[in-house]
Parts: C-alpha cells; sequence; structure tokens
C-alpha cells in the first residue's frame, strides 16, 4: 500500500475514532529553543498560516556558501539530531516548500545511506564533514508507482546531511566542495 493510501485509510480510522485521542505527540527534544546569529530555533514550521510541518523538530537557518564565500541559498530546516528523530525524518511529510529542508546531525562523520522509503517527492540529499564542506550531493526522485523507496539508495561520509527540495542544488548552483552554514542550539 502506498503513502497516500496508508495516510486516506489512517483519516478515515481517525475520524471513525475522533473520541478516542491522545495529546502524545511523539519525540520532543528536551534542549530550549534559542536564538542565535545565524539561525532562528523554533518548535514548529509552518506552510502559510495554519499547517504545521515538523512540529517536534527545533529549527535553524541553513545557507549554502561557495568556496570562495558567496551565499548561494538557504532554508530553514528541522534539526533531525536524535535517533528517534533521523529514523523518521521527511518520510511521514506530504511535501517539502521550497524554502524548508532537514538537517540530520551526527556527532561524528560516518558513513550513511539514505533511502527514500514512503517518500511522495523528490529530495535532494547533501552530505557534509564536521567542516560542513560538502562532500557528496545526490538527486533522488520519488519512488515510483507501487515502490517503496527501500531500494532508492544514496550512500555517502558526513556528519551532516541536508534534504532540500528535488533539484534545489542545481537551481543555486551548489556543489561539492561549498559549505554549509548554520547555528546549532545548545
Amino acid at each position: 500500500m502506498n503513502r497516500r493510501t496508508y495516510l486516506a485509510a489512517a483519516g478515515a480510522a481517525a475520524a471513525a475514532l475522533a473520541g478516542c485521542s491522545t495529546n502524545d505527540s511523539g519525540p520532543t527534544s528536551s534542549r530550549t529553543p534559542t536564538r542565535g546569529d545565524e539561525a532562528t530555533h523554533s518548535r514548529t514550521l509552518t506552510v502559510g498560516e495554519t499547517t504545521p510541518i515538523h512540529a517536534d523538530y527545533e529549527t535553524t537557518t541553513v545557507r549554502a556558501v561557495s568556496a570562495a564565500g558567496e551565499s548561494l541559498g538557504s532554508v530553514t530546516a528541522a534539526i533531525a539530531d536524535t535517533r528517534s528523530l533521523r529514523g523518521t525524518g521527511l518520510s511521514d511529510t506530504e511535501r517539502l516548500p521550497p524554502d524548508r529542508g532537514m538537517l540530520f546531525v551526527y556527532g561524528t562523520v560516518s558513513d550513511h545511506v539514505y533511502v527514500m522509503r514512503r517518500m511522495d517527492f523528490g529530495i535532494d540529499i547533501v552530505y557534509a564533514d564536521s567542516d560542513r564542506r560538502i562532500t557528496a550531493i545526490y538527486h533522488a526522485p520519488e519512488p515510483g508507482p507501487g515502490e517503496d523507496g527501500n531500494d532508492q539508495r544514496y550512500p555517502g561520509r558526513g556528519q551532516y546531511v541536508l534534504e532540500v527540495p528535488y533539484e534545489w542544488t542545481t537551481e543555486h548552483g551548489v556543489s561539492e566542495g561549498d559549505s554549509l552554514e548554520f547555528a546549532l542550539p545548545a
């Protein structure tokens, strides 16, 4: 069953059980959001005025910068810095606005393989090392009909992985060797 079919069925089930809800919004960070020079940290991204995106994530502004120091583009990124948040990632997201992304944060540089599990849209996957220098970029299209995305594998090495809308890196002239600039909450 594809994600859209699943969500429709889940929505119908939720409507049938509307009186039986809980206030468990899933994993949250114990950190207090802070405001830095380079980033604003908040708990909810919104589309328009009403649709929350990644309500259980803090956010930061991530800026791509050329090797010469030229600003290439920026996104507001949800920070996935726990095993649970990284495991979910964007897989339960309906769409990713052009100015949004997700930043996966690991304790050290290591090898990773990202897949397109339960994705309804394509993304760019950007790996960066501990100095935040971009080491690999993939353009990962959405899974085809009847595919779950687990066979779409994008290996890389990094301490940070940024996911942005499909071909965002091409549109902004971002390439390997460029850098990511962002502030993380304390």
